[in-house]
């Protein structure tokens, strides 16, 4: 059996999705999981057939094997996933750098650039930088984004690893990862001495094939397939370890990440992850 579940940010919208997607699909009566949130048994399903009873709705929906939706490892990117910036583009701001660097980082982001080579070219461009700008740009820019805490408190709650794996700096995933309940973090360590940044960058640096490490060293650890573990990310450093997961989500991701993840976030908050596994609302971790 298959489980499909639909989540949106608009109660109405999910509704009327799940009475459109029972009648396309001529299944039985499902399961609402929260505000905006339902779940279907289905035998089977094409996904083409779930996005024409969408119809241009803002829901999110997953398609998945309906044995182990619950896993029990959680790799996460950091930026513009569990929070709302990028970390070296709001660095850069302080040195009036922001749209020259913001430009490569969405060129990385889209995979139209080496993730490697584009770091050290925009790190090299903050070389002077005064190193009070990392936990000004923490204390002012940086933010969870909606569901985060409560996505990740709620499945280290339920026995899950929930791993921070950043191609940023670890300068913001030690607090972030705090701040969102993750057991581990791990990205890349910027240079700094004098009270101001060098311009250089820890090697070697943590990218694409670090992530789908991180992946497989955390599931090896804890003895698991990767069948049991979920990948989230937005950008194409995320692709691997996304692809290779047992669910791999593209949060508000660009068209390269999109298009091959196993499902997409591009309207509910971060609580949708939890729900395409099968979690109730009434069972969210919330502080």
């Amino acid at each position: 059996m298959l489980s499909l579940t639909l989540v949106s940010p608009d109660p109405e919208a999910a509704a009327s999705a799940y009475h459109t997607a029972r009648e396309a699909l001529s299944v039985g009566v499902g399961r609402e999981l929260g505000p905006g949130a339902w779940d279907l048994s289905v035998a089977s399903a094409d996904p083409a057939t779930i996005e024409a009873a969408i119809a241009g709705r803002p829901v999110d929906f997953c398609l998945q094997p309906a044995a182990g939706r619950k896993k029990r490892l959680l790799v996460a990117d950091m930026d513009s996933t569990i929070i709302n910036v990028e970390c070296l583009d709001e660095l850069a701001d302080y040195a009036g750098l922001k749209a020259e660097i913001a430009e490569i980082t969405e060129r990385a982001m889209r995979g139209e650039l080496e993730f490697e080579g584009a770091l050290r070219e925009r790190v090299g461009k903050l070389k002077g930088l005064a190193a009070t700008a990392l936990q000004q740009a923490y204390d002012e820019r940086v933010r969870l984004n909606p569901g985060a805490r409560t996505m990740v408190r709620t499945m280290a709650q339920n026995g899950a690893r929930c791993a921070l794996v950043s191609g940023g700096f670890t300068f913001f995933t030690s607090r972030v990862a705090e701040a969102a309940g993750f057991h581990m973090n791990r990205a890349n360590t910027l240079h700094e001495a004098g009270g101001v940044l060098l311009g250089t960058v820890g090697e070697p640096i943590l990218g694409k094939e670090a992530k789908l490490a991180a992946l497989n060293e955390e599931a090896a650890a804890l003895n698991i397939d990767l069948s049991e573990t979920l990948a989230i990310g937005d950008g194409a450093n995320d692709l691997a370890m996304i692809k290779a997961s047992g669910l791999g989500i593209a949060y508000r991701a660009k068209p390269v990440v999109a298009a091959e993840a196993h499902a997409k976030i591009d309207h509910a908050d971060l609580t949708a992850v939890l729900y395409f596994q099968g979690y109730s609302a009434d069972e969210f971790v919330i502080d």
